[in-house]
């Protein structure tokens, strides 16, 4: 699994798709660079901005990975694998490995913005913390709409941004047991770091069973396609 995850890894940057989501990340770290916090309260603010304006990007980006491999190939990789699972598990393992790598490029300004504002190192480790499992429920998002799940790429596109919408949307009201806690985190981050220290168990669970459900729901899909 390791060596076909490797292998989709190094497809998505030979094909440059990487490019796609760098663009992106250079422009939100120019704005962050543009206002740098005053004190450890909006420092905290910066980790769940970067979080909610991440979520779609890593999406979109494990949906480029997933997508970069031809059809032909991923049956191909599917024949030659030794368990049935090994194809979608190496796709998820690959795109969670290059979500991690942007992440880490992005949260390296707000961290060091927080530490020298005078954010806890407490505060710092649950900022990265929960985009940790940002990162892991966009991915998710983002193999639901690659092409293996929707094969046409116009409906993978709107099928992706609607997604991000009604995941932003469903956050809001009261079913938002059924999204990614969005509006909380955000929430939590801007009231200060003690409160966001306080908040995490429970987003982190609640990110946690999202993003369980979701995995589970796409490699049983999964099983049946190539």
């Amino acid at each position: 699994m390791i060596a076909l995850a490797r292998f989709q890894v190094s497809g998505y940057l030979r094909s440059l798709r990487i490019l796609q989501p760098v663009i992106v990340i250079f422009m939100i770290l120019a704005l962050l660079l543009s206002q740098a916090p005053a004190n450890a309260g909006l420092a905290a603010g910066a980790f769940g901005d970067v979080a909610a304006f991440m979520f779609p990007v890593w999406a979109w980006a494990a949906r480029a990975l997933l997508d970069t491999q031809p059809d032909e190939q991923r049956a191909l990789s599917a024949t030659a694998a030794r368990h049935h699972l090994t194809p979608a598990c190496a796709g998820l393992l690959a795109a969670y490995a290059v979500n991690l790598a942007l992440g880490v490029a992005i949260l390296a300004v707000p961290t060091v913005q927080g530490l020298s504002a005078g954010l806890e190192s407490g505060a710092v480790a649950v900022g990265l913390g929960l985009n940790l499992l940002v990162a892991a429920a966009g991915t998710f998002l983002g193999a639901w709409t690659s092409r293996a799940i929707i094969p046409d790429p116009g409906v993978s596109l709107l099928a992706l941004l609607g997604s991000a919408a009604a995941a932003l949307l469903l956050s809001i009201g009261p079913l938002s047991w059924l999204s990614v806690p969005m509006v909380d985190w955000i929430r939590a981050a801007h009231d200060g770091p003690d409160e966001l220290i306080a908040a995490f168990p429970g987003l982190a669970l609640h990110m946690a069973l999202w993003t369980a459900v979701v995995g589970v729901a796409y490699i049983l899909i999964r099983r049946t396609r190539p």
